[in-house]
């Protein structure tokens, strides 16, 4: 008797669990945004929200938890339930993380569930207008006339532009001083008002200051030229050739996130990023909206982490 009393439990366990996954979602999702509000993260993450939560059939709302570049929010996720309420969007900060902090409290590969890429965007060097430089071979030459004199502003210290600053370091063979801010907006305000020389930034961050002249665009990571900045160069073209990167920004869930949880959030992120007016808007911004599976997000991790890790030993860069 008792067998069969189990037996039955144990059915009805099995038959429960797809039943509560086809339900979600029951209740809002959170969408962590780890990085300071007005980025391009928390821009992204506001744009794809309303689509996203209409694909699934509830509502998806943003929540910025800033702090460490990336790293307050992104442990705020880890410690969530894998129910698929909780995600965060990260970007190439997040594998960069790993290296820069010694003692982090989750591990970026075994406490996440990758779910989708949402975008890709080039980084951008920009130049105050305050200076003479116009171009990457002046600011090359500049900076090795004047070792450690010029000063290049970062979104913070271990973040995708501050790691930027130690690759241009690196493949020009050039010294520069890194000057860490608080988020994006704070770097990008510093290079134009020539408190700073220079600033890796995204254009969407950008884009005001460049317009009103405050700014000089002078290279782009990208392979060749983006469209709609027809005369500023690749630095492919002004002899960095590894200064290729494609800064991406995505969805991922904690840890053990149930397949059929993942596969509709999946889709929902598929139905947002195709959504024409989301696409619009990105393309405004310089970004490109993309998806993919958890399985070409997991194999564009494990490639990140091993490219900027070596960056990091190079650099010898610590937070503690």
């Amino acid at each position: 008797m008792r067998f069969f009393i189990s037996l039955f439990l144990a059915l009805q366990a099995l038959c429960i669990l797809p039943a509560s996954a086809q339900d979600y979602p029951s209740k809002p999702i959170r969408l962590i945004v780890p990085f300071a509000p007005g980025g391009v993260a928390d821009i992204i993450g506001r744009l794809l929200a309303p689509p996203m939560g209409e694909a699934l059939g509830g509502t998806v709302y943003v929540e910025d938890r800033s702090g460490a570049g990336g790293v307050i929010g992104s442990q705020e996720l880890a410690k969530s339930a894998p129910d698929g309420y909780s995600l965060v969007m990260e970007d190439m900060a997040f594998t960069i993380s790993a290296w820069v902090y010694p003692h982090l409290s989750y591990n970026p590969v075994k406490d996440f569930t990758p779910i989708s890429l949402v975008a890709k965007t080039p980084e951008w060097l920009f130049v105050s207008a305050t200076t003479s430089i116009k171009s990457v071979e002046d600011f090359v030459a500049m900076a090795k006339k004047n070792p450690g004199k010029l000063t290049i502003g970062s979104s913070g210290n271990g973040t995708g532009t501050h790691l930027m600053a130690e690759l241009l370091k690196r493949e020009a063979g050039i010294d520069l001083t890194h000057v860490p801010y608080k988020g994006s907006g704070q770097s990008v305000v510093a290079a134009s008002t020539g408190e700073v020389t220079a600033v890796f930034a995204f254009m969407p961050v950008a884009a005001p200051f460049l317009k009103s002249g405050r700014l000089r665009a002078i290279a782009v990571t990208t392979e060749t030229r983006v469209p709609g900045y027809p005369d500023v160069p690749t630095f492919k073209e002004c002899g960095l050739n590894n200064m290729v990167v494609e800064h991406w920004l995505g969805i991922m869930g904690p840890a053990d996130l149930p397949t059929r949880v993942v596969e509709k959030l999946n889709a929902a992120i598929k139905v947002g990023v195709k959504d024409p007016a989301v696409g619009e808007r990105f393309r405004s911004m310089a970004l490109e909206p993309v998806s993919s599976s958890p399985a070409q997000f997991e194999t564009l991790l494990a490639s990140d982490l091993k490219r900027w890790g070596a960056i990091v030993q190079d650099a010898r860069i610590r937070i503690q």
